[in-house]
Order: C-alpha cells, then sequence, then structure tokens
C-alpha cells in the first residue's frame, strides 16, 4: 500500500538542537530551511521545526496500559528490525526515555513495541513497531 506523505509541522526552542537532533540523531535528511524553520525528511514525510520559543512541549498525558503517554506526540511506525536498531541508537547516545522501549499489549490484539521520548524543545515522540504490520488497526 502506498501512503501519501503527511505533514507537521511542530515548535521548537531552538533549530541547531533540532537540527542535531532530527538531522544527526533520528537520520531525518534536511529539506528547506531558514532561520525560523526546517523542513526535514521523516521517512518520506514533511516534519518542519519551527522557532517559536516557549511553545513546544506536551500539555497532558493519558494512562495507557499501565504508562503516563504524552499528549500530543507523533512518531513513526516501523519495521521491527528498525525500531530494535532505532532503540538501540537511542540507548547509546544515552537518550533519557518517557517510556523506555518496550512491548505493549503483550499478548492482546495490537501487541507491538513503542518508546516515547523528546526532542530538545520538549515535543514528544513515540516510535511503534508491530511483530504483525496487519495488527496496527486491531481492536
Amino acid at each position: 500500500m502506498t501512503l501519501p506523505p503527511f505533514h507537521l509541522a511542530f515548535p521548537v526552542d531552538d533549530l541547531a538542537a533540532a537540527r542535531a537532533f532530527y538531522g544527526e540523531m533520528l537520520g531525518c535528511r534536511e529539506g528547506r530551511s531558514s532561520d525560523e524553520w526546517i523542513d526535514f525528511d521523516f521517512h518520506g514525510h514533511q516534519i518542519v521545526a519551527h522557532l517559536a520559543p516557549g511553545s513546544s512541549g506536551d500539555r497532558a498525558s493519558n494512562h495507557v496500559d499501565g504508562h503516563g503517554v504524552p499528549v500530543p506526540h507523533f512518531g513513526l511506525v516501523l519495521a521491527m528490525d528498525q525500531w530494535e536498531a532505532l532503540a538501540e541508537r537511542l540507548r547509546a547516545a544515552g537518550t533519557r526515555f518517557v517510556i523506555e522501549p518496550t512491548i505493549r499489549f503483550r499478548g492482546k490484539p495490537g501487541e507491538q513495541a513503542t518508546m516515547f521520548l523528546r526532542d530538545p524543545a520538549g515535543n514528544a515522540l513515540e516510535f511503534k513497531a508491530f511483530a504483525d504490520a496487519g495488527q496496527l488497526f486491531a481492536k
């Protein structure tokens, strides 16, 4: 299935820190930029870090499977091997996780590997993977 790329603009308080995190840590290719924003290729999707000091970070959390999940958040559903490689890269870099890499809903429909972290501006990201990709929308 071919999906259209999504576009997400989000606030950051430091473009250099955003460039280091998204570009170097997560490996997102940089597109256009200005003194106020940077486009990144987020696995084929366009995300744009906009300079907006004091506007980033989450506002709330929801209780999901024993964890306080930050809201709002965004991220990607990766293949399991990509998720495992990213988790190892982030651990090796000393990343402080909001929710450590774990398996959620074990033994239930929608079982998934998941991890939550924050970018330097405090925006929450979730990366997840399914052993069975057909379980993405399982009830």
